[in-house]
């Protein structure tokens, strides 16, 4: 079939056959279709969008596209996580090894970050000498031998995402539930898991920017993965305010490390928990009332962060950053951005706390970019708190004087400082199953 034909059909708003969906996810994944008709009919799914059917044999065809891991050899069952990624989102890093410490086999193959997002990935590499591209041989030992494992997708892994994702990103497709679903699905399913947890977050600074439209991707996202065979649950979490305190990736593997010592902010302690919990259910190693307190136990004995120190070990990394962090990137310099009136934190803008992290370097335009991950942006207050003038809200860490101004600026510019005196929302507000 030709791929003119098919942009045309959905062009039109028509609907794409199984068989038109697996050949243009063959010809993205061999090269049989140049880079401007797989953006057309990208641009055409975003306009026109996909119904429930033709996602589902999107994201197949995506699977499809390489080899679907067997981790069949392992007890028990599988679990991943994931997020749809937001500000200050650090929580695979806490949950992943938390969840492990409670018996859950947890292959989790992460992503990096691009546009305002972090990346689990761009963490991890903040640790000097961790290695995120494990062979699949590697990652199935790791996960017999500690558990867990921490991973970037792989070559094997469905190919046919890695082509689409890049392009979307620069060409304005990102925002389709569709796209997003199969992307997500595509990659979960073909690592071989039996559930999955979902964070589908919603706010400024998180890619769906409303509690309906978060709502529409965590059922997309359930119904496929149902649909495949993996047990799919989703939260809805609140991404308006950073999660946690650091934004940055070394600056946010230390406030992991610290909450995997109970020493953490408790918004972002409270939201791992709750994901890990979930985990934990679904693997069938306790029941929803005990899964809470055995996950806090896994905080509290310290056998979350001895996992933590494994995977960094097994992975290649220096395990001695989980006691001395100077061993971790550092910035030069630091800025502290102060309160010019005095009142209530009313308000921190997630994408304003974001785009200053990314203004000293510690995010990517584009795939090759170079990120600083040293830098970043740390606050001083949360949502609620009470300050006077000239009291410190956030401190930029920072490599690059040129980058300063307006980063400081972007930071400035993302509290909101009330006469009136104010509570954070909760984090979660909803659940899809």
């Amino acid at each position: 079939m030709r791929a003119v034909d098919v942009i045309a059909r959905k062009r039109d708003g028509g609907t794409l056959s199984r068989d038109e969906i697996q050949a243009f996810v063959r010809a993205v994944t061999d090269g049989a279709w140049p880079e401007y008709q797989i953006s057309a009919l990208l641009m055409a799914i975003v306009l026109r969008g996909m119904t429930a059917e033709e996602t589902a044999d999107l994201t197949e065809a995506m699977v499809h596209s390489g080899v679907k891991v067997d981790l069949s050899h392992l007890p028990g069952l599988k679990i991943d996580k994931h997020s749809t990624g937001g500000v200050g989102d650090k929580t695979s890093l806490i949950l992943a090894p938390l969840a492990a410490a409670c018996g859950v086999v947890v292959p989790m193959m992460s992503g990096r970050a691009l546009g305002h997002t972090g990346g689990t990935l761009d963490k991890l590499e903040s640790i000097p000498g961790f290695r995120t591209g494990l062979l699949l041989g590697e990652f199935q030992r790791m996960l017999a031998e500690v558990g867990c494992s921490m991973i970037g997708q792989t070559a094997e892994i469905a190919p046919a995402d890695k082509t689409l994702y890049a392009l979307r990103d620069v060409t304005a497709t990102v925002e389709s539930i569709p796209l997003i679903t199969a992307s997500i699905m595509s990659k979960k399913i073909a690592e071989g898991i039996d559930a999955l947890v979902l964070d589908v977050k919603a706010g400024r600074g998180a890619f769906m920017k409303t509690p309906e439209t978060a709502r529409a991707l965590a059922e997309s996202l359930v119904a496929v993965g149902n649909r495949a065979g993996v047990r799919t649950e989703a939260l809805l979490t609140t991404m308006d305010a950073p999660l946690g305190c650091d934004v940055g990736n070394a600056l946010e593997v230390i406030e992991s490390i610290e909450t995997l010592k109970g020493r953490g902010p408790r918004d972002l302690e409270d939201l791992s928990v709750r994901l890990a919990a979930r985990m934990v259910v679904l693997a069938g190693e306790a029941d929803s009332a005990r899964a809470e307190t055995m996950v806090r136990a896994a905080i509290g004995s310290g056998a979350g962060l001895e996992i933590f120190r494994k995977i960094i070990a097994w992975q290649g990394g220096d395990p001695r950053v989980v006691d001395d962090y100077g061993l971790l990137p550092t910035a030069s310099r630091r800025h502290a951005v102060a309160a010019s009136s005095p009142g209530y934190v009313a308000d921190i803008d997630a994408m304003g706390i974001a785009r200053a992290a990314m203004r000293l370097g510690a995010g990517r335009d584009r795939v090759e970019d170079a990120i600083d991950p040293a830098v970043g942006v740390r606050l001083r207050v949360s949502v609620g708190d009470q300050v006077i003038a000239g009291q410190p809200l956030a401190e930029l860490h920072y490599n690059d004087s040129g980058r300063l101004f307006e980063a400081a600026a972007l930071a400035g510019g993302a509290f909101t400082i009330s006469d009136l005196a104010v509570t954070a929302a909760p984090r979660i507000f909803a659940e899809v199953v």
